[in-house]
């Protein structure tokens, strides 16, 4: 593909092989070329990667992929080995990404790299190219592993959850008193916990030296943290908005589509529009990480029991869930999330507290039921529950049993109860700070706006 002569601004984006990394920056490289024809964009994936996004949709004119060699095993891409998936990553790709930059034209003016990644901010140093950190994860988990050395000092890492996981913490700047438990990997029973903090850490560690940090997120959702950062940081931080589908659109209209789709194929839109508004439970607990086969078991069962409309993203065990759970819902093994979530018959949102999709879930307004799995998803819990107070809690530790999801259910899904009105209104005015914050004037459009400017400005 040639690159136009009008490109002042060649961005390199560089995601994490996954795909919560890799759809919040090729969002935001969509957004950096909508009616701007003085960037073009290199969107970098493995050559397997490159097979699944084709089949997505296709990419803009400005944005071409390149691919480098499938360096990690397939074993690791689709095992449970979290941890030598992440080490395959930290050692092996970085090789190629370097060959490839020296193929590239024009050459990039700028790296856009996962902050995860902490050897593309060295392969930009080394080669004079100015390097933006792009965070898929909250301010507030940033945060928290940035000062990672104040929990030990404190005592308070490793740590075992059984006895400590309660005690509250309230040394970290930009975090309320948050318990233990709700830090990510922090568990010294687990020396798998403790190499994943380790390596979480390096990509931490290695922004200090890039130029920009960028944060897949929105002020008004956690000032403090932000704040915090750019009182200790010297590189400029911007809050850019969330990075979801439909980032800057806040009418549900704009959310139709076209017939021929796999969503419209699906017809699960059809049975969203026979039941009635606010009744059902839409659950989808991540594409990576899963929780037990005795947990999934369970929710199948106080499902069915509790007669409460539902509608589940199980991916491998729908089949097997549908046996179980009965007719009050729909199982299936992939839908458009953002879609779902902002159909007005969606009542609740049973998470595991993945960044996206918390996100999403506050811009369609929607309160959660919160299970939070590994990583970043403990934090993201307590901030949908105890900061923001728009979620409740499926649990705290352990396998939740059929009985005691029974009356969750009923009780979370019930609209005419004080604390579920209560919590629903406090969800819709979030969403109204949030749906302001994404249009113009608003504070992630204008921290937007300011780094497109900065960028294109600096490559002429």
């Amino acid at each position: 593909m040639e690159v136009a002569p009008t490109v002042t601004c060649h961005v390199l984006a560089m995601p994490y092989p996954a795909r919560g990394h890799i759809n919040p920056l090729l969002n935001f490289c969509k957004l950096l070329i909508a009616n701007n024809t003085h960037i073009f964009v290199t969107f970098v994936l493995t050559e397997e990667w490159l097979r699944f996004i084709a089949s997505d949709d296709p990419a803009p004119a400005q944005i071409r992929f390149a691919t480098i060699p499938n360096v990690i095993p397939s074993e690791l891409v689709r095992g449970a080995d979290q941890v030598g998936f992440m080490e395959a990553i930290m050692t092996k790709m970085e090789a190629p990404f370097d060959r490839l930059l020296d193929r590239l034209e024009p050459p990039p003016t700028i790296i856009v790299h996962d902050t995860f990644l902490f050897w593309a901010v060295d392969v930009g140093n080394r080669r004079n190219i100015t390097v933006a950190s792009f965070s898929t994860m909250s301010a507030s988990i940033f945060s928290v592993l940035h000062h990672h050395h104040l929990l030990e000092q404190n005592s308070h890492y490793p740590v075992n959850l059984s006895e400590n996981g309660d005690t509250r913490v309230d040394y970290i700047p930009g975090i309320p008193p948050t318990r233990l438990a709700d830090f990510p990997l922090n568990d010294k029973l687990s020396s798998r916990a403790q190499r994943l903090m380790e390596i979480s850490r390096k990509g931490i560690i290695w922004t200090v030296k890039a130029q920009y940090l960028l944060f897949a997120s929105v002020y008004e959702l956690e000032p403090q943290a932000i704040d915090a950062l750019k009182s200790e940081l010297s590189l400029p931080i911007y809050t850019i908005g969330p990075m979801i589908p439909c980032f800057g659109t806040v009418e549900k209209t704009n959310l139709k589509t076209d017939a021929n789709t796999k969503t419209a194929n699906d017809g699960y839109l059809q049975w969203l529009d026979s039941q009635p508004n606010n009744s059902v439970l839409y659950i989808s607990q991540g594409s990576h990480f899963s929780v037990s086969k005795a947990q999934i078991e369970e929710i199948a069962s106080g499902l069915r029991e509790s007669g409460v409309r539902f509608f589940w993203v199980a991916r491998r065990e729908a089949c097997k869930l549908k046996e179980i759970c009965g007719e009050k819902g729909l199982v299936v093994e992939w839908c458009e999330q953002l879609r779902v979530l902002s159909h007005p018959a969606i009542g609740g949102f049973w998470s595991h507290c993945g960044w996206n999709s918390t996100k999403e879930g506050i811009f369609a307004g929607v309160p959660f039921l919160t299970m939070p799995i590994i990583m970043d998803q403990g934090l993201d819990s307590a901030m949908i529950v105890e900061w923001w107070k728009v979620g409740r809690r499926v649990k705290k530790d352990g396998v939740v049993k059929k009985d005691e999801l029974v009356g969750l259910l009923k009780k979370f899904m019930d609209t005419e109860n004080d604390e579920g009105r209560e919590m629903r209104k406090r969800v819709k005015q979030l969403q109204r700070i949030f749906h302001r914050a994404i249009t113009d004037g608003g504070s992630a459009q204008s921290d937007f706006n300011a780094f497109v400017k900065k960028i294109t400005n600096t490559a002429t």
